[in-house]
């Protein structure tokens, strides 16, 4: 047991049913119906091999699309594919979640055998919308369609979705309330990998917070900063350009509409409760880039043109900014430091991550845009390690309990001692 929570470690899966909620959500070529990218596929397969290895009878949960917009749902098909050829073995798939179908295949399954149910958000209490509105207890989660159809039939439920952690939903907390639980192996990595840097990170650890997200940057940002977590905090994106605005330093008129135009204003005002309160441990950059004509331009903070937008550090920020990295002991990113995706605005956010390669530090990263950047500069493997959380990783950074990691807790103590 890890943090309260039952591991594979002590889980007896041999000829018994389990129910796996993976987090294989990943961008669809709509046209082809393919994939776009395997790597939370790829990142469920120890976990899924190790269960079938050990003769149980796998049935896999997942979602795919955004959980706001049903437009965006799309089937599991293509998934079972790309799973069953990187575990090398046949994984079944059903076109129904927890229907008669579904429930016929589950009890046909043998031992070793794998079945990826479809899109568990076809089904509407794994909306978004239905979890924000309705607002069901885990309790409550626990008497919804899915857990009521799908539990009698399983011996055991693993959760390894780390990723969708912070979202409060039958299939990711209710079957914790009725069966023995347990986290899977990359549930347990990430978990326990993020768990040290906030509890225990070897010093200095420094946060290097960019790109545009910026509720969560601020929410994180403040429990770090009071918890005393970070000794360094280098900002970048449209959260360095916040601090500069709030401390009235000029960024260019178009990088405060943007601020304004966006309803960003509130963060003015944290911006500068927290630089007043932890200005010493804050590093903004020293100077900015924009793009005119198509080409980089740079200035020191003091000399940027009135009318641009920044939407890069500069060169001399992005030198500072390594230092700080190669003498860190412990470096969390999140978010980029401008816009990577176009050639003109790329060179701090390119700086940065070669410095992450290149430190002896240990870094973890979270979030797409940060992971979208790692590929772009082909640095995966220089990473210490890269969460494929999102949303989740941001929620436990900011001190809340993941309702999932809480409905694990609950499901340990169903289990067999």
């Amino acid at each position: 047991m890890r943090f309260g929570i039952k591991t594979l470690d002590e889980a007896q899966v041999e000829g018994k049913t389990v129910l796996c909620r993976v987090d294989i959500n990943q961008p669809v070529d709509r046209e082809k119906g393919t994939l776009k990218s395997i790597n939370r596929l790829a990142a469920c397969v120890p976990t899924v091999k190790e269960l079938a290895d050990k003769g149980a009878k796998v049935v896999l949960l997942a979602h795919q699309g955004s959980d706001i917009e049903y437009k965006n749902y799309y089937t599991t098909r293509p998934h079972a594919k790309v799973l069953g050829e990187l575990l090398g073995r046949e994984v079944k798939w059903i076109d129904d979640v927890c229907g008669p179908a579904a429930r016929s295949e589950i009890q046909k399954l043998q031992n070793g055998g794998i079945l990826l149910l479809d899109n568990v958000r076809f089904v509407a209490e794994e909306q978004t919308l239905f979890e924000m509105k309705l607002r069901l207890t885990h309790g409550q989660q626990a008497k919804t369609l899915l857990v009521e159809k799908l539990a009698p039939l399983a011996d055991l439920y693993v959760c390894d979705a780390f990723a969708a952690a912070h979202r409060d939903q039958p299939s990711l907390c209710g079957f914790e309330q009725v069966l023995p639980s347990y986290m899977g192996r990359l549930f347990e990595k990430e978990f326990c990998t993020v768990s040290q840097v906030m509890e225990a990170p070897a010093r200095p650890c420094v946060f290097v917070l960019g790109g545009a997200k910026i509720s969560d940057a601020f929410l994180m940002m403040k429990t770090v900063l009071e918890r005393g977590v970070a000794d360094q905090i280098l900002t970048g994106g449209l959260v360095s350009n916040i601090f500069l605005a709030a401390l009235g330093k000029e960024t260019g008129q178009g990088s405060l509409d943007f601020i304004i135009n966006a309803n960003y204003g509130d963060y003015l005002e944290k911006a500068k409760g927290l630089y007043a309160q932890y200005g010493k441990k804050i590093t903004l950059p020293e100077d900015l880039a924009w793009v005119e004509n198509g080409a980089r331009r740079e200035a020191a903070i003091g000399e940027i043109p009135a009318d641009i937008a920044a939407v890069d550090i500069g060169g001399n920020a992005a030198k500072t900014y390594r230092e700080a990295i190669l003498n860190a002991k412990t470096v969390f990113v999140n978010g980029p430091m401008g816009v990577f995706e176009q050639a003109p605005s790329e060179a701090g956010t390119k700086a940065v991550w070669q410095a992450l390669a290149d430190t002896e530090a240990h870094t973890v990263l979270g979030g797409g845009d940060s992971i979208t950047a790692t590929e772009k500069y082909g640095l995966t493997d220089k990473m210490g390690y890269i969460c494929t959380g999102g949303g989740a990783l941001i929620r436990f950074l900011t001190g809340e309990e993941l309702p999932v990691v809480k409905a694990l807790r609950h499901g340990a103590g169903l289990c067999e001692n």
